[in-house]
């Protein structure tokens, strides 16, 4: 026998939503990300080579509850890219997948107020195929395993108020490029071992969750700890510095169909509004999510 619930209850990685004990919650969601700007290092322009550069990325997630306080969260993006300019053909396939472990450690209810809950997670990611990093920005991943410890810390309040903090430091591992040699960072190696700096990131959101639906503004940063910047030009290189701070707004929303029970609409925008290395992209995410509560049947 089969139940359906609201999928609002855990989505992602950095929230502090969890979902019930044998839940599954899955669906896709599309993003379409482009710039027509970049940060050469700390300089903002444009290249008439590139135009504007277009990624776009099909989500598949899903997510089951192991136990009432312990989720296991995987994506799978296929992604595709362009040029509006110049040569560069652009790439697609999978990227990388995801898997990550949440666990809700400490829950303190306050009556009059609401509840904060404390979530150790720890996630990492592995390359999916062959597809090759060395083709910055062209290149749908970096190829490098990751694996990254995160602490969220989150607050439901009884009236709606919804705040949610989360912070990780990601490990990386070297990359192995289609030639023995490169050039970053002033300096000239001959290896096809890349050593891909760790990062560290943090999320931050607010607003309002509530029966049924969830409307929040983000804020996020990413800190690369070391690597070096774009020469003037020339293409990125996958180890350089990547940082970025974004700011956005989420919404979910239950779909009014009578037939469907549990199904959710979701919508974000996010734009890079200061960076190093990277695109001054704007962002949409769009897409469907959908729970099913699993019942064990009944002895016989």
């Amino acid at each position: 026998m089969a139940a359906m619930l609201p999928c609002l209850r855990a989505q992602t990685i950095e929230d502090g939503i969890m979902i019930n004990k044998n839940a599954i919650c899955s669906g896709t969601l599309y993003t379409h990300d482009a710039w027509d700007h970049y940060w050469e290092g700390t300089y903002n322009r444009a290249n008439g080579n590139l135009g504007t550069v277009t990624t776009q990325t099909l989500d598949f997630s899903a997510n089951y509850g192991v136990f009432s306080r312990l989720d296991v969260i995987g994506t799978v993006p296929y992604v595709w890219t362009q040029a509006s300019q110049g040569v560069l053909h652009g790439q697609e396939g999978f990227q990388d997948l995801t898997l990550a472990v949440k666990y809700e450690m400490v829950r303190w209810r306050f009556k009059k107020f609401g509840t904060v809950r404390f979530f150790p997670v720890v996630s990492g990611s592995v390359p999916l195929g062959s597809y090759e990093p060395d083709f910055q920005p062209m290149s749908i991943g970096l190829h490098s395993k990751t694996i990254a410890p995160r602490a969220t810390l989150n607050f439901q309040g009884l009236g709606g108020l919804y705040v949610n903090g989360s912070a990780a430091y990601v490990f990386r591992s070297n990359v192995t490029l289609d030639r023995n040699y490169y050039y970053t960072d002033g300096q000239l190696y001959l290896s096809s071992q890349v050593a891909m700096p760790n990062q560290f990131d943090y999320v931050a959101s607010a607003g309002y969750r509530a029966h049924g639906v969830m409307l929040v503004g983000n804020y996020a940063e990413q800190q690369t700890r070391g690597g070096g910047d774009i020469r003037p030009q020339d293409l990125p290189f996958i180890s350089n510095r990547m940082n970025f701070k974004k700011a956005g707004a989420s919404a979910v929303v239950p779909v009014p169909l009578p037939w469907v029970h549990g199904l959710q609409y979701w919508f974000t925008y996010a734009n890079t509004f200061d960076g190093r290395n990277v695109g001054e992209s704007t962002a949409f995410t769009s897409g469907l999510m959908y729970q099913i509560q699993l019942h064990r049947r009944s002895a016989q």
